[in-house]
């Protein structure tokens, strides 16, 4: 039996349909989930720092984030220190997004991959957890980066 996260989610106006299936799939698990999503006038940057910053504050322990591609929103997530977000375009890059890595975000495309496609990803990612030994000192060096490179907006 997996562990149950607290996950928030998001998703701007393109991500909408993906977003409320995985929503369903994780509450059918037994996930508490929390709908984050945009409002009609927001856009996916806004979309996806106010999931991120739930994360980095330890309301949940993962988050998921659909717009378009993926890609922008794992952009704007890890902009939120102490974040690491991926976008997920397979179900090897899910478990290794975990394993390697350790990201908290997972980020999918609405129109670079179905939902059920992304639903055996989002398993993937759900049962993987962070291996540690020799990425262990690859993360602590993503961190390093991170704090090398904060500064004031």
């Amino acid at each position: 039996m997996q562990d149950t996260y607290r996950i928030a989610i998001g998703a701007d106006d393109a991500g909408i349909a993906m977003k409320d299936a995985i929503a369903a799939y994780l509450t059918d698990r037994g996930f508490p989930v929390t709908d984050l999503s945009a409002a009609p006038s927001e856009d996916y940057p806004d979309v996806a720092e106010r999931v991120a910053q739930s994360v980095a504050r330890g309301e949940h322990e993962r988050a998921v984030l659909i717009c378009g591609t993926g890609i922008g929103m794992a952009i704007a997530a890890n902009k939120v220190a102490g974040i690491r977000a991926a976008q997920i375009p397979d179900s090897y890059s899910a478990e290794r997004a975990r394993k390697s890595n350790d990201a908290q975000v997972a980020c999918f495309g609405s129109r670079t991959m179905g939902v059920e496609a992304a639903l055996v990803c989002l398993e993937h990612w759900l049962v993987s957890e962070f291996a540690g030994g020799g990425s262990a000192p690859k993360v602590e060096k993503i961190k390093q980066v991170e704090s090398r490179n904060l500064r004031a907006a």
